[in-house]
């Protein structure tokens, strides 16, 4: 679909503009707008952490066996699109390759499809540590802030589980597991947003 890949080109370009630190990639130009949906993230998200990521509760919506792919995005789904991508690290700033990472959320109205696969699916990240997932902003449900839900395991290492959020959203302080650390960085889009977030686990 032409539109959809001039729009993750134009957010790719956007990430890699925006990107502090770390060593970084030269943004895709109109030419390769065709193969943007399948590319690593442009550039790497910021500065070697500090501290390892919290983890947070699974919540009772999780379902094993998703499927690889990068992106969440069906026919017909409504809502903002969200382009997320960073990086998985240790605390040395190491990447780590081959990481697995499931995520899962609610649609644009907070639901969560439980029957089938709608909005959950997992990847690994590429040499570099990488990941790039194309998907919606979810939508709040009672008690609940907007969140991302993810698992994150290196390999061979113990499984984080934990949850992303989004700035500048009202009910974050209602939320009573919010928590800053694990805030996305976020800016908006011709088409959407664009947003980042690294991982740093203990392996």
């Amino acid at each position: 679909m032409p539109d959809r890949a001039i729009w993750l080109t134009a957010v790719v370009a956007a990430l890699a503009l925006s990107a502090c630190g770390g060593p970084s990639a030269t943004a895709p130009t109109p030419s390769t707008a065709a193969s943007a949906a399948s590319a690593s993230p442009a550039a790497t998200t910021g500065a070697c952490p500090t501290q390892l990521t919290p983890s947070q509760t699974e919540g009772p919506y999780f379902k094993a066996g998703s499927p690889a792919r990068t992106s969440l995005i069906e026919s017909g789904m409504t809502g903002t699109r969200l382009l997320l991508r960073g990086r998985v690290l240790t605390l040395a700033c190491a990447p780590v390759a081959g990481a697995t990472l499931d995520f899962w959320q609610a649609d644009a109205g907070g639901a969560y499809d439980n029957s089938g696969y709608r909005l959950r699916g997992h990847q690994l990240t590429d040499s570099a540590g990488r990941y790039f997932l194309e998907t919606i902003v979810p939508g709040e449900y009672p008690g609940r802030t907007e969140h991302i839900h993810v698992k994150v395991q290196a390999p061979g290492k113990t499984v984080l589980t934990t949850q992303l959020y989004f700035p500048g959203v009202a009910r974050n302080q209602q939320d009573s597991i919010f928590d800053a650390h694990l805030l996305l960085t976020v800016q908006d889009t011709a088409g959407g947003k664009a947003a980042s977030f690294d991982f740093v686990t203990s392996g």
